[in-house]
């Protein structure tokens, strides 16, 4: 029986929102069990009020962390030295991270350096060096409109948060990343089993379907139209092949 992955949640509640601690759980479940969850912030602010009402519902420790000099974050020195903590202190194969601050991309590099997958959650303001650093990182408006949609039975007005054809063709690192997978995972006759592809893209990039509006990255490459599709083994594995 395969190990369930062991994951722990540091969240930095100064500058991401509580709104969205449900879809980072959800999400988290995909890939393992969350048993460690941190909050971290000074909880006397008044802006953290959101936050306190979360704690208790979803199991999640909070962290006190004054702010000893004005202007200096001491938030992220106690989530860098309890994640250090963590990586040599508890049997994990990953850490969450939910921030939209880049002062914490060193921090990233060095887990992976050991092993560790780094899951990142934050706002789309995030700065680009702390999205790619992670193994995966999705962000936070992306996953409240996915749990919106579901909400609403899948359609609605969050339909058209979909990226359409057009603009998907558009994002030339994505299209670029998508040919590059499936040419790498391609056989003889130059077709890719599309599991294949999609375990190479996870192990390689910080992508994720969530952040074009698609809840699963094989509804995505049906809708940028980039590749030929057939469905083998009585439809269950798909199969994709450049266009020429």
């Amino acid at each position: 029986m395969e190990k369930e992955q062991n994951i722990a949640l540091l969240i930095d509640c100064d500058n991401v929102s509580y709104q969205a601690i449900d879809g980072v759980l959800n999400e988290l479940a995909n890939h393992g069990v969350v048993n460690i969850r941190r909050a971290y912030g000074d909880w006397k602010k008044s802006e953290l009020r959101g936050w306190e009402g979360e704690l208790h519902r979803c199991a999640i420790q909070p962290i006190q962390q004054f702010a000893y000099t004005k202007g200096k974050n001491a938030t992220d020195a106690a989530m860098i030295i309890d994640a250090m903590d963590l990586l040599y202190g508890q049997d994990l194969d990953g850490i969450a991270l939910m921030t939209s601050d880049s002062d914490f991309t060193p921090l990233v590099m060095r887990l992976k350096t050991s092993g560790l997958r780094v899951y990142g959650f934050g706002a789309e303001k995030t700065p680009d060096p702390l999205v790619r650093a992670c193994s995966r990182f999705i962000y936070t408006e992306k996953l409240l409109q996915s749990m919106e949609e579901e909400s609403d039975g899948g359609g609605g007005a969050n339909e058209r948060e979909k990226m359409s054809r057009r603009q998907l063709r558009q994002d030339t690192n994505l299209v670029k990343m998508l040919r590059n997978a499936v040419e790498e995972k391609a056989d003889e006759d130059g077709w890719s089993n599309f599991s294949q592809v999609n375990h190479y893209i996870n192990n390689n990039t910080s992508f994720s379907s969530i952040n074009y509006g698609y809840k699963r990255l094989s509804d995505l490459v049906r809708a940028s139209d980039l590749f030929d599709i057939e469905m083998r083994k009585n439809n269950s594995a798909m199969y994709l092949k450049l266009k020429r």
